[in-house]
């Protein structure tokens, strides 16, 4: 069964088909050929603009996860011996303090409906029984509906659409590699833990939540790359959404850092 022709589908994408057409005519007397393209980066900030409160949700979620890493790190060292206990005893913490190991998740979550739509509307050469106009929409002379990965396939890639791609999919390696480096070094203004000594206090702050270990730091690491990643495969369309969402999120945490900073560690 083809999932676009399922009827709620369907009517989801015709309607955002139209929205995006809708959108790219208004525009087209400032922007000319690059109407679409701008139509993408006009959604993607009204997107942005709506998640504002859960992007302020997450950032007390961060400070309040700095906040409690001494009381964890006490948790494990009391309970080191009994896993479930200790699991019981962070969770109650947590409930206690309306906060969540995992609070923040849900702007990542928020948005994978919105990169489905744009990746679906930049590749059905159908939409609802209707031609799909968005396919004929380029950027700099590159359709928004072709990816790196699938112009080199199919020997098509010219030098002027290389430098297009290149661009995009570099820029948001940029952002990742910035935002990498910001949040790592602020990473470690957190609290630190009643005096310990040096291994087990080492082994007990790393444990202390399970987004703070040397592994999960590593692997949100890794994870500001996978954008750029993804970039290479899907159409130019879903890569310039990805790029604004990036720079976006990037200066919105910094500026949400200022506002909502992480403790201070303590000196002794």
């Amino acid at each position: 069964m083809d999932l676009y022709a399922f009827p709620p589908v369907a009517a989801l994408l015709d309607g955002a088909h139209a929205l995006l057409m809708g959108l790219a005519e208004l525009l087209a007397p400032f922007t000319g050929a690059t109407s679409a393209a701008a139509a993408i980066v006009l959604v993607t900030l009204l997107v942005r603009t709506a998640l504002i409160p859960v992007g302020v949700s997450q950032a007390k979620a961060e400070q309040g996860r700095a906040r409690l890493a001494p009381r964890l790190a006490e948790l494990q060292r009391r309970h080191a011996k009994n896993p479930e206990r200790l699991q019981r005893e962070m969770m109650a913490l947590y409930r206690d303090e309306n906060t969540s190991p995992f609070a923040g998740c849900l702007p990542m979550l928020a948005q994978a409906p919105v990169v489905g739509i744009i990746y679906a509307l930049f590749i059905l050469p159908t939409i609802a029984g209707h031609d799909n106009a968005l396919l004929q929409e380029t950027l700099a002379g590159v359709p928004l509906g072709s990816s790196l990965a699938g112009s080199l396939v199919e020997g098509t890639l010219a030098p002027a659409g290389f430098a297009v791609f290149a661009t995009i999919i570099l820029s948001i390696a940029l952002v990742g590699e910035v935002t990498r480096r910001v949040f790592r070094a602020q990473a470690t203004a957190v609290p630190a833990a009643p005096a310990r000594p040096a291994a087990a206090g080492a082994r007990t702050a790393a444990s202390a939540s399970p987004l703070s270990t040397a592994g999960a730091q590593r692997m949100l690491g890794l994870l500001q790359f996978v954008t750029a990643v993804v970039a290479v495969f899907v159409p130019l369309a879903a890569g310039l959404y990805l790029l604004v969402t990036v720079a976006w999120t990037l200066g919105q945490r910094v500026l949400l850092r200022r506002v909502y900073p992480l403790p201070q560690p303590n000196p002794a």
